[in-house]
């Protein structure tokens, strides 16, 4: 479990002020415009920033108090870190031995063939996903029980991306306990992976929902003006005037439907949930 208790954080004009929970045995994810504090909030508990105040307690430790067994249970990918373009993936190999006794080299060389990373070629020789393959191999690499991963995906094609998320998928697999905290732009590859969502905007938290009550109980309805006047606005928590009259968020889809037949109706997903609770009224 890790908990996150009103953490505060001032850059200049930004404040960033979150709290979030990640159970044992589930993939939660942090999405929201950029800028908006995902990162911050990452960089935070892995304690690369120190927050202004707050706490955060992983399993039942604060965060500063974790000793180097605890941080072992915890494996990294960040958009922005990796390992020297001089290394091959045999000298990264010769690394993780002397840094982790739980590194699994088997593990790390079977599915460093399978992803096709050659062991004698330098890293900055490689593609954008293969290097994204790399970082996310090493942080399973010493078999952690948290994953805590940033913006994995991010510039990858589809095919990368789906054996990104075959590889977290297989990994969550083979323990039920582990868990993984993750940020994405990219929303097909949360709704596929994700149990939770927490949208953070200007530096809060402004709603989290399970993904499947996303995707069955959230929709956004499109409506010319006349419509509009007429229709019952108690479940409608955002809404934006467009050139055919108004678009409305609802985590209500069953009642509109059932009572509103003449509105056009498109299930809800997470760019929808990102686009009107950030930008709508």
């Amino acid at each position: 479990m890790v908990k996150v208790d009103n953490l505060v954080k001032n850059y200049g004009d930004f404040h960033l002020e979150v709290s979030l929970e990640i159970p044992d045995g589930t993939v939660t994810g942090i999405v929201g415009k950029n800028g908006a504090g995902k990162s911050t909030t990452i960089k935070s508990i892995l304690g690369l920033i120190s927050p202004d105040q707050g706490s955060i307690t992983i399993n039942g430790k604060e965060a500063s108090q974790l000793t180097g067994t605890d941080k072992a249970s915890i494996g990294v990918a960040l958009s922005d870190s990796g390992f020297s373009q001089y290394l091959r993936v045999e000298d990264v190999t010769c690394i993780l031995k002397k840094l982790y006794p739980t590194f699994d080299e088997t593990f790390f060389r079977d599915n460093c063939k399978a992803q096709g990373l050659p062991f004698n070629k330098k890293i900055s020789e490689f593609s954008t996903g293969m290097k994204a393959k790399l970082r996310v191999l090493v942080a399973m690499s010493h078999r952690a029980s948290l994953l805590i991963m940033d913006e994995p995906t991010a510039g990858l094609d589809v095919e990368a991306r789906n054996d990104i998320l075959d590889l977290l998928r297989g990994y969550l697999l083979e323990d039920e306990k582990r868990s993984i905290l993750i940020t994405s732009h990219i929303s097909s590859d949360l709704e596929g992976i994700c149990d939770d969502i927490y949208l953070i905007h200007n530096g809060k938290v402004i709603l989290h929902e399970e993904t499947d009550a996303v995707l069955s109980n959230y929709a956004l309805l499109k409506m010319d003006e006349q419509a509009y006047s007429r229709l019952d606005k108690s479940y409608i928590l955002k809404e934006k005037k467009d050139s055919f009259g108004y678009s409305c968020f609802t985590n209500e889809k069953q009642f509109y439907a059932e009572n509103y037949p003449d509105i056009v109706i498109e299930n809800g997903n997470i760019d929808d949930l990102i686009l009107m609770m950030t930008g709508g009224n």
